[in-house]
């Protein structure tokens, strides 16, 4: 079962950088639910984004949670920074040789947890941290570009989760990240998703596209 209804993280990764504020404006009025923010480090995924101070001068553009996903090498050097500079959840990658060093730096922090894995990466080595968690956020492209094509296999994965998430009773969050659109957003619902993050989908549209595309994936929500 999911936990209430779906929720819309726009990533602001497919948003005019010109316009940053304006934009986070824009989807809030849309009636988003959080905003997530990709960090990369060109070298953990091949791309460069933002650091610290963009999250900082964006956070007194909105209200809405701050997802930082940190597509990076070494998060235990940026953890504080974003946390500071207006994260609400911090998630790193299961990928990663010390995650559960990092859910403890993060619990440290006072920020709520995620945890992403990538397409190749199975559930199996998050097991033990469910409990620890506030979100496990699926890939469904390979992490580092926007507009790539959903990968439907990657779906299993929240069937497992949410399996045990309901025989445990956890209170965790499942979100898929990669092209998601009016088309491939009910398919991720019907496996147990609880947030879409979208980007492309949402910004290509320009800002006078942003209610109506938000309001297409929450349409998609009543297939579920």
């Amino acid at each position: 079962m999911m936990i209430g209804k779906v929720k819309i993280s726009p990533s602001i990764l497919a948003a005019d950088f010109a316009q940053l504020g304006a934009e986070i404006q824009a989807v809030e009025m849309a009636g988003a639910d959080r905003i997530h923010i990709d960090i990369m480090d060109g070298h953990f995924v091949p791309n460069l984004t933002m650091g610290p101070a963009v999250v900082k001068s964006i956070r007194p553009h909105t209200q809405l949670p701050f997802e930082v996903h940190l597509m990076v090498t070494n998060p235990e050097l940026f953890l504080g920074a974003f946390a500071k500079a207006g994260a609400d959840m911090l998630i790193v990658h299961a990928e990663l040789a010390m995650v559960e060093s990092y859910i403890h730096q993060i619990k440290s922090l006072g920020r709520k947890v995620g945890v992403s894995i990538n397409p190749e990466t199975d559930v199996d080595g998050i097991l033990p941290y469910l409990d620890q968690l506030d979100q496990v956020l699926i890939m469904t492209v390979s992490p580092g570009f926007g507009g790539q094509e959903f990968q439907e296999e990657c779906l299993e994965k929240l069937r497992i989760l949410r399996q045990i998430r309901d025989q445990q009773s956890l209170k965790i969050e499942f979100s898929v990240d990669g092209g998601v659109n009016e088309s491939t957003a009910p398919l991720a619902i019907q496996m147990g998703a609880d947030v879409l993050v979208a980007g492309t989908s949402i910004f290509s549209r320009g800002a006078h596209g942003y209610k109506q595309a938000i309001q297409s994936l929450r349409g998609s929500t009543l297939l579920h």
